[in-house]
């Protein structure tokens, strides 16, 4: 039965459930990783210790973490069985939420009450782990960005050779297009180094390191490379809000205008910042991803916003898909 308290017609939330709700999503996270939310989703129902010594896990442990999904009806337990409970299906299908939020961006609300302060609010203030917001996002932008993505790949009215990632991540976006294009090849960039190493690995491990290569470097104030002048489709994913604000996006994508002087087709994908929402109705991931750019001082901006530079940067909107989730979310097709 749920802690969550009805009263009159009305259901309310209690401290309970807020506080348990918190050590669920840090388990519903690790159960990702760890493969227990797989074997859930594969058999139904598992008995507990013999999964968690199957996949290498100490059974106590793995307790804590069955408790915890259970605590919020991810799971339900009868002795050592484990079933799938009423929410199991659709925590399962954005667990990926979960991860970007537990561990991308645990460094970041671990040290909420430091980062509020404004004296503390110079230099590198925050820490996110960008191999677990790339891992995250891997799979996130398969129910998300993806169809819109192809979508867009399908209607661009020529052939291309050269594709660069922006914010590339784990390098999955590149690995899929060379592997749809045979004849084309793809550059990552990106800012991270753990992700740039990713990007390398996995293009290797699936055949392609002759094909992919990557280079670490900051998109919001690219250098001149001849590499970049080969370019002739550029995509950025989950990371356009980081040419904001304004006066900035304006300047940085004339900028790649000049850097990338090939390039006949941009498609731009991001979450933007939701409108109209009540507090307590804000979508799932919205609310995380909203406080943590604000936590990181980065600005967030809305879909009207975006339309409003455009002009100005010497792109042109040719088309635009929108996404369901996360609300809000959208790829514009530039030229």
């Amino acid at each position: 039965m749920s802690i969550t308290e009805v009263v009159g017609s009305q259901a309310r939330l209690t401290a309970a459930d807020i506080y348990n709700s918190a050590v669920a999503s840090w388990a519903i996270a690790a159960a990702w990783e760890v493969g227990v939310l797989d074997e859930i989703h594969k058999a139904g129902a598992v008995e507990a210790d013999e999964l968690a010594v199957r996949l290498g896990l100490d059974p106590v442990a793995a307790r804590g973490m069955y408790q915890a999904l259970a605590a919020v009806e991810v799971i339900t337990r009868d002795g050592d069985t484990v079933r799938q409970g009423p929410l199991f299906a659709e925590v399962n299908q954005y667990r990926s939420y979960f991860h970007w939020l537990s561990r991308g961006c645990s460094g970041l609300y671990t040290e909420m009450p430091t980062v509020l302060k404004s004296a503390n609010r110079v230099g590198s203030f925050y820490q996110r782990d960008a191999a677990a917001i790339s891992y995250a996002c891997r799979e996130l932008s398969t129910f998300s960005f993806d169809p819109a993505f192809w979508t867009a790949m399908e209607r661009i009215p020529f052939s291309f050779s050269v594709v660069a990632d922006l914010g590339c991540g784990s390098g999955e976006r590149l690995i899929q297009i060379v592997r749809k294009y045979p004849g084309s090849r793809g550059l990552g960039i990106d800012i991270a180094p753990a992700a740039v190493e990713m990007t390398l690995a996995e293009a290797e491990r699936n055949g392609f390191a002759d094909r992919i290569t990557a280079v670490r470097a900051d998109a919001r104030g690219l250098e001149p490379h001849p590499s970049y002048e080969e370019v002739e489709v550029l995509t950025c994913f989950m990371m356009g809000h980081d040419f904001w604000p304004r006066e900035d996006a304006i300047e940085r994508l004339s900028t790649l205008r000049e850097l990338f002087p090939r390039v006949r087709r941009f498609l731009l994908g991001d979450a933007t910042r939701t409108v109209g929402y009540a507090d307590r109705d804000v979508p799932l991931f919205n609310l995380g991803f909203e406080s943590a750019h604000d936590l990181m001082g980065q600005y967030i901006p809305t879909i009207d916003e975006w339309h409003g530079v455009f002009a100005e940067t010497g792109w042109k909107l040719v088309g635009e898909e929108a996404i369901t989730s996360p609300a809000a979310s959208v790829v514009f097709e530039l030229e």
